[in-house]
């Protein structure tokens, strides 16, 4: 579909019922401070924008600005915002995922956020370093998810430590007929590079080299290295020709259903699904995704909600102030979270809030191997290629053809 306009992405949305400008004005003095040179449009999509707009009424509450919060759709709100900079039009900040940061930085269509040493600190381990790109920092993180094994209680009492350890005890009540399945894992019919990331990495495989600073090198692509080779004849093992633990009929709301459903003990998901589990009375608790006995850490990805300042904003002083407020003032993180529960990315939001959400820390614990999803443009050339690859090794195709013809199919994408 081609990149809507703003113009054109208002209009869009509106005939879809999905285009809402969510003015928050505050008090009556508020609105009358609030001349039309301070206001602060916020784009985000309709899952972040009601959440959003909570947090905009307390912020218009404490500020001289009113905020308008723009509903754009999830599939248009990047190329959209990108177009919307090259006309000289778009928002002050727009809301999205970390791994945008480096089309964004390449296209000029978002500013550095400056960010102190006291500032940095007050983010939890890799949220920040997850926005930064060439050295400065594109963002200001507001939430963090992760993948984590959730587990039946009542199945399982123990948290598994390595993953054969998880397939003995799945297996165990699935031969007593006390469970079905002995994971649930979404592969689904054109994979799911995301889930099987944590097992893939413990085996061995990685998907991009780092460079000299740390960063991942789109130079050093390593689908096809033999190591990632090795980890998926590992995988292969698990899959439908082996033992059956990785299937490709597991697709996210299969997946769900088999624990809601107590069909297995284990799940491996993120805290999107745990409204399903509570209203389903599963007893649960939530650790990291076990590594194999012999491999590396399973390494899960992190992605990071993000403030992102517009480099063409109207008002560019407002959007900073509006980034550094959000840092010194933990209590805007509690007001989105409570409006839409995610992993705060502020350390003091998150330790205020696990006192009431324990799940809160057990899937920020989890996450302290993972890896943030690679920032860089090239990220986008991978997933479809090395999904699809997964999923047909875990069918019982050849590990290596497989992911020698995703690599060339991510390489060909590249140079697009």
């Amino acid at each position: 579909m081609r990149p809507l306009t703003p113009t054109g992405t208002r209009l869009a949305c509106a005939a879809a019922g999905l285009a809402l400008a969510l003015t928050a004005c505050g008090s009556d003095t508020a609105a009358d401070t609030a001349g039309p040179d301070r206001i602060l449009t916020i784009w985000a999509d309709d899952e972040r924008a009601l959440a959003l707009m909570t947090f905009a009424e307390a912020y218009s509450r404490t500020s001289d600005a009113q905020v308008e919060v723009i509903v754009v759709e999830h599939e248009e709100l990047r190329a959209s915002f990108v177009s919307a900079h090259a006309s000289g039009l778009g928002p002050d900040i727009m809301v999205g995922p970390h791994d945008w940061t480096g089309e964004l930085v390449e296209s000029d269509a978002v500013a550095p956020v400056s960010l102190d040493a006291r500032a940095a600190e007050a983010f939890t381990p890799g949220a920040l370093d997850a926005v930064t790109y060439d050295g400065a920092v594109y963002g200001v993180p507001y939430a963090t998810e992760n993948l984590a094994l959730i587990r039946n209680t009542d199945m399982a009492p123990s948290a598994p430590r390595t993953l054969e350890e998880l397939i003995e005890t799945g297996s165990e009540l699935v031969d007593a007929d006390r469970a079905s399945r002995v994971l649930g894992l979404q592969v689904g019919e054109e994979g799911d590079a995301y889930h099987v990331h944590p097992l893939f990495t413990s085996a061995g495989g990685y998907l991009f080299g780092e460079d000299g600073a740390g960063d991942p090198d789109p130079t050093d692509l390593g689908v096809a290295a033999p190591e990632s080779v090795a980890a998926f004849e590992r995988l292969a093992e698990l899959g439908e020709a082996g033992s059956g633990v990785l299937t490709r009929d597991t697709t996210a709301s299969r997946a769900t259903e088999l624990f809601t459903e107590g069909e297995t003990p284990y799940f491996v998901t993120g805290p999107w699904s745990l409204s399903a589990i509570k209203e389903a009375g599963v007893p649960y608790e939530i650790s990291p995704v076990p590594p194999f006995a012999d491999g590396a850490p399973a390494r899960p990805l992190i992605g990071v909600q993000t403030f992102f300042v517009a480099a063409g904003a109207s008002d560019p002083d407002l959007a900073r102030t509006f980034a550094a407020d959000f840092v010194s003032d933990p209590e805007f993180s509690v007001i989105l979270y409570e409006a839409d529960p995610r992993v705060p990315a502020l350390v003091d939001a998150l330790e205020t809030l696990s006192e009431q959400d324990p799940d809160l820390q057990a899937f920020q614990n989890a996450g302290e191997n993972g890896v943030p999803m690679p920032a860089i443009p090239e990220m986008d050339a991978v997933w479809g290629p090395f999904s699809q690859a997964s999923a047909d090794i875990i069918a019982g195709a050849d590990p290596a053809a497989e992911l020698a013809e995703a690599e060339e199919l991510i390489t060909a994408g590249f140079a697009e």
